[in-house]
């Protein structure tokens, strides 16, 4: 099994839109994606972060039946919606992978 974590810092804004109302979208949207696409066991969201080093505004954790699972993950479709998403709020990105 891999295990996925990503961690995020948001723009303060975007559109008029504070971020702490686009953490709860990108929450809402990754977490659409638990059942809907195959090797993704597990997808899990929080924004609140009780105390990260270095400082992030919104994780994702996700488990994934292997590295080919992964990958089909990071390209599907409904995958990429949330990315392309995600790029117009986020100002930094973090992210790891491991096997367990």
């Amino acid at each position: 099994m891999v295990k996925h974590i990503v961690m995020w810092t948001l723009q303060e804004e975007v559109d008029g839109v504070p971020a702490k109302e686009n953490a709860a979208k990108m929450k809402e949207m990754l977490e659409a994606l638990n059942g809907r696409i195959e090797g993704l066991r597990h997808l899990e969201v929080s924004y609140d972060i009780v105390a990260a080093d270095p400082e992030c505004h919104i994780v994702l954790c996700s488990e994934h039946d292997d590295a080919v699972a992964l990958d089909h993950y990071q390209g599907h479709p409904e995958h990429q919606a949330c990315v392309a998403f995600v790029k117009t709020v986020a100002a930094s990105r973090k992210v790891l992978d491991y096997v367990i």
